[in-house]
């Protein structure tokens, strides 16, 4: 799973630590989730999407790439 969390972040001007907050995990979470170590919940992904006020698609994708191999 891709995911365009940093960018977004940087563009709302949020820190780990804001969006973390908003989102209602630690910041360990969202840089996991930033470098791809981390796949999140549907819960989270709702969450990050409504801090960021994009649907699910334009912030999370599968990479079919890597879906293809399993």
């Amino acid at each position: 799973m891709q995911n365009r969390v940093k960018e977004l972040r940087a563009r709302f001007n949020y820190s780990q630590s804001d969006l973390a907050g908003l989102a209602g995990v630690t910041r360990q979470t969202i840089a996991a989730l930033e470098k791809g170590d981390y796949v999140p919940s549907l819960l989270l992904g709702l969450a990050i999407c409504k801090a960021v006020n994009l649907p699910m698609e334009e912030v999370f994708w599968l990479d079919d790439d890597k879906e293809e191999t399993k």
